[in-house]
């Protein structure tokens, strides 16, 4: 499978982990930085590429990392389109694809190791959204509905911004 990838400073040592993994594994995996651990830069940014690069067709799924993931997690699901999960088990590596058609998988490099990493991601990339199914599909359709109503550039619904 074709991935995009990346990671803020604090996910950088688990970024490339997960991409030397993946590579040895036969997936395609673009990184989009950061492309060292040493200098701080700021998550919102490379939650943009990675949901952009999804958008624009480079590749049907991501991989985010940052410290906690929290960040880059809610930075990439403020992107119309993009359906990420932050996840530190296999359960939910796999179930957010297959009931939410999650498309960016959010992993905690202060959270999780590199072997539960590729154990995540393994069942993330295996995993196929179940849309034959009425539940999952009625769902997600209401999930469409609500980002059609609140991504439509209207502002901020932060009433401090």
């Amino acid at each position: 499978m074709k991935l995009v990838i990346a990671a803020d400073h604090a996910g950088f040592a688990l970024k490339e982990d997960v991409r030397g993994y993946l590579a040895k594994k036969g997936h395609e995996v673009v990184d989009l930085g950061a492309y060292t651990g040493s200098n701080p830069d700021d998550y919102p940014d490379f939650a943009e590429k990675v949901g952009d690069a999804i958008k624009q067709g480079v590749a049907p799924r991501g991989i985010l990392i940052c410290g906690s993931g929290v960040g880059v997690c809610v930075a990439a699901n403020k992107i119309p389109g993009i359906r990420a999960g932050m996840c530190h088990d296999t359960y939910s590596s796999h179930q957010g694809v297959e009931h939410d058609d999650m498309n960016v998988i959010v992993l905690g490099a202060r959270i999780i190791a590199s072997a539960l990493a590729y154990e995540c991601v393994d069942a993330f990339i295996g995993a196929k959204f179940i849309a034959n199914e009425e539940r999952f599909a009625r769902r997600f359709k209401k999930v469409l509905a609500i980002e059609a109503r609140y991504m439509c550039g209207e502002g901020s619904t932060n009433p401090k911004a």
